[in-house]
């Protein structure tokens, strides 16, 4: 199981061999199991202090698993391609989550134990907060450009009276450059095709002889070109409607549809690129629109290393992957170890305001082997801790202390300080 339960318990004797109960009866039943967390000892301060940082730290422990929550989606986002691949992305300082929680260890240079622990938390808050400022960022621009993206796809979907047609005429298909003729492009539906053929040089005068031809073709019809003089347009536009055959409004303009063509070659690319650098699909100049004439290619020499960075520089990003996947994978790990520090944080604070001083309790980490086995490992625990109820009661009423999970008269009231981890949140 992705599930983890973070506990603690007084360090005296009798506690000591409370422990020593749980870890027996836990083992012999096969309900959890069991290691120490170990805690560094903080600077505690005032008992007002901790009061303030148990609610603070409470806040910043929904505010950084929904951090992660979000990046660990955007990680699926953007690798939509290979989303079997995605676990081995989600990571915490180079190991698998459950790895990193089950070998925890205080990070002694990023968060110094001898800080006040105002100062601690501090730097935790502004660490996530600058990393959800960032994900925003990032994650707009990736939307942005997969809207855009989209809105190209739609233009290029859709039957042939609302579809561009980029991708479908060609230069040879229209006369251009002349002062006198032009040619038209006529949507006619199938069962017309042979009026369509007796009829369209006759609907006006000046119509070329047989100037049309079918250049593409959708489940209710045809596209036809036509050419004309101009002088005649209006009234073959009408006479045409009359036979319900649709002039499509289109100019062949080759800037405008080079433009359109490389838009999308850019933003396919670009798309891509913020998975990968190197995409197989790209290299091979595919595209995702059926019967698409534009030969997709990436932007730039994907195989030529960044200026300025070592071959050793360039393992550590991550070779071959898009600044915005590697940047989701450095920045998923510093959020989810500063998350499991807080958890840390929390048994820390909450074990001194409810076992009181001096310092001196034992955080124990469960790992629950069946979801169908909570219940008896919950009544395990209550049962090997139920002497620590007067104690914690105490906290409550002398202190006004908020103690997680403490509701008097109420199945959810654990006689032990208690966190939870759900890792199965980030599947």
């Amino acid at each position: 199981m992705s599930e983890f339960w973070l506990i603690s318990a007084p360090s005296d004797k009798e506690n000591l061999q409370a422990l020593e109960r749980m870890n027996t009866v836990t083992s012999k039943s096969n309900l959890s199991y069991n290691t120490k967390f170990s805690i560094p000892d903080f600077k505690v301060g005032t008992l007002d202090s901790l009061v303030g940082l148990s609610d603070e730290l409470g806040k910043l422990d929904t505010f950084a698993e929904s951090l992660i929550k979000r990046m660990a989606q955007s990680v699926v986002e953007v690798m939509e391609d290979s989303k079997g691949k995605v676990p081995e992305n989600l990571l915490a300082n180079g190991v698998d989550l459950t790895s990193f929680v089950t070998h925890f260890e205080w990070d002694m240079a990023k968060y110094p134990a001898k800080q006040p622990l105002v100062s601690v938390v501090d730097t935790l808050a502004k660490q996530l907060a600058q990393i959800e400022t960032d994900l925003k960022s990032r994650t707009a621009a990736y939307n942005t450009l997969k809207t855009n993206l989209e809105n190209l796809e739609k233009k290029s979907m859709g039957n042939l009276f609302t579809r561009t047609l980029s991708d479908i005429v060609s230069k040879e298909d229209f006369v251009l450059d002349s002062e006198y003729l032009v040619t038209l492009l006529v949507i006619v539906p199938k069962p017309s095709y042979a009026q369509w053929q007796k009829t369209y040089e006759s609907l006006s005068d000046m119509v070329v002889p047989r100037s049309t031809k079918l250049i593409a073709e959708d489940n209710e019809g045809g596209l036809f070109t036509v050419t004309l003089f101009r002088k005649v347009i209006d009234d073959f536009k009408t006479k045409a409607k009359e036979n319900k055959f649709t002039v499509r409004e289109f100019y062949y303009d080759e800037k405008e549809i080079k433009r359109e063509r490389e838009e999308l070659s850019r933003l396919l690319s670009d798309k891509k690129q913020q998975y990968q650098t190197s995409c197989v699909a790209l290299k091979k100049g595919s595209s995702t629109f059926p019967d698409h004439k534009v030969q997709v290619t990436p932007l730039g020499n994907p195989d030529r290393p960044a200026a300025g960075q070592t071959d050793r520089e360039r393992e550590s990003e991550g070779e071959g992957e898009g600044p915005l996947l590697r940047w989701l994978k450095v920045n998923f790990s510093e959020a989810f170890i500063a998350w499991i520090h807080i958890k840390a944080l929390r048994v820390f604070v909450e074990s001194v305001l409810r076992y009181g001083l001096p310092v001196n309790f034992q955080a124990v980490l469960l790992q629950p082997h069946k979801k169908s086995s909570t219940k008896r490992l919950r009544e395990v625990l209550n049962s090997v801790f139920r002497h620590l109820d007067q104690v914690a009661a105490a906290s409550v009423l002398d202190a006004s202390v908020d103690i997680p999970g403490l509701q008097l008269g109420n199945q959810d009231y654990f006689p032990y300080v208690y966190f939870h981890i759900d890792l199965s949140l980030l599947d």
